[in-house]
């Protein structure tokens, strides 16, 4: 009798260790992550409008955009959020236009637009009327006539024959890469060119997922 308790007594402490042994572990979950940025007053609730420079107005230029401020100001908008206004690369474009996110000068113009001067006017009066204005920034990669390919291109990616190389499908553009530690001071004096001279506001960053924080 007692053999037959004891036995019992081994079974069931054999069952609660297998059971314990199965049942999952606890999942430690992480503090979230706190950012130390102190984002400006003016980027809270904001009136976001994005401008397609070329398709914005019959005339596809600055001057189509400047006319029509008081329209958006009327609108409500307070923010205007510029596609990429710089010139685009030949070489290898797409379609007869080319994409804005090819870039062949980060610190011009799209002559298409307008000018340098004209640029800086339509930022000062959309200031004067109380807008702040953004520009895109196009990190990840440049146009394949950009000058960095021929005056840097170590700055760029390079396939196992030494070949430049095309972020997806994007083939009318060319990976940057950012181990080359020069390519960060490259890009930070151009977005200070566009604050210093032009007075724009911020950035919106495109594709910045394969661009180091």
């Amino acid at each position: 009798m007692k053999e037959h308790i004891f036995k019992i007594i081994i079974l069931v402490i054999g069952i609660a260790v297998v059971a314990a042994s199965c049942r999952p572990k606890p999942v430690s979950v992480p503090e979230p992550l706190k950012s130390t940025v102190v984002h400006a007053d003016w980027t809270r609730n904001m009136v976001l409008y994005e401008i397609n420079v070329r398709q914005f107005s019959a005339e596809g230029t600055l001057a189509g955009v400047d006319a029509a401020l008081p329209r958006l100001k009327e609108l409500g908008v307070n923010v205007l959020w510029f596609m990429p206004p710089y010139p685009i690369g030949e070489k290898n474009r797409k379609g007869e236009l080319g994409s804005y996110y090819s870039i062949s000068d980060y610190m011009a113009i799209n002559p298409e637009f307008g000018t340098l001067e004209e640029f800086k006017t339509l930022v000062a009066r959309a200031h004067d009327m109380g807008f702040h204005v953004i520009l895109d920034w196009v990190g990840n990669h440049s146009a394949w006539d950009n000058p960095l390919a021929t005056d840097h291109p170590e700055w760029y990616e390079k396939d196992s024959v030494g070949n430049f190389v095309s972020p997806f499908d994007w083939t009318d553009v060319i990976q940057f890469d950012y181990t080359a530690m020069p390519l960060w001071d490259y890009m930070v004096g151009a977005m200070k060119f566009w604050v210093a001279e032009c007075g724009v506001d911020g950035y919106r960053c495109d594709f910045p997922g394969l661009v180091p924080e």
